[in-house]
């Protein structure tokens, strides 16, 4: 029996940021030209990550793209850095050092995590409309790409 391929589903908006964060704090680290490890923002876990570009093929082992089925922020960061996805450098740095997993944790809801980190980019000057059209610009595309997550690109790369 041939398997039905599990498309991710879109991810919560903040992972967009929380995207951008990752790449500013230099927690993406390569291993070859579709494998990296994420660091998480405080430190205490590494996700493998792979992005098959050709086939839209993907593995992560973050929590929201492998038990809750959505791309998460790990994979997000690989396709704004291959230019699949728009990345801004102003944007990123304003969101550089964000404590993502503490704040998710402690308020359990991505809305206000969302809300405090937009307060944070404002104190550097990026309008919250601004975050918002970039987030949905990459949402956007992100709908196009289906993505497929697939377990078998660990024994592959």
């Amino acid at each position: 029996m041939i398997a039905m391929p599990r498309y991710l589903r879109q991810p919560p908006r903040i992972k967009i940021l929380e995207a951008l964060g990752a790449l500013a704090d230099g927690r993406v680290k390569h291993l070859n030209d579709k494998k990296a490890i994420v660091v998480s923002s405080d430190g205490t876990r590494k996700y493998t990550v792979i992005v098959d570009y050709e086939t839209r093929r993907v593995y992560s082992d973050d929590n929201g793209t492998k038990l809750r089925g959505y791309v998460g922020y790990p994979i997000i960061a690989l396709l704004m850095e291959k230019g699949v996805l728009p990345f801004n450098e102003r944007f990123a740095q304003a969101l550089k050092g964000i404590p993502w997993k503490k704040l998710n944790e402690t308020y359990k809801k991505y809305a206000i995590v969302e809300e405090i980190v937009k307060k944070k980019a404002m104190e550097k000057g990026i309008m919250p409309s601004e975050l918002d059209q970039f987030v949905e610009k990459a949402m956007k595309i992100l709908r196009s790409l289906k993505l497929v997550y697939d377990e078998e690109l660990v024994d592959k790369y």
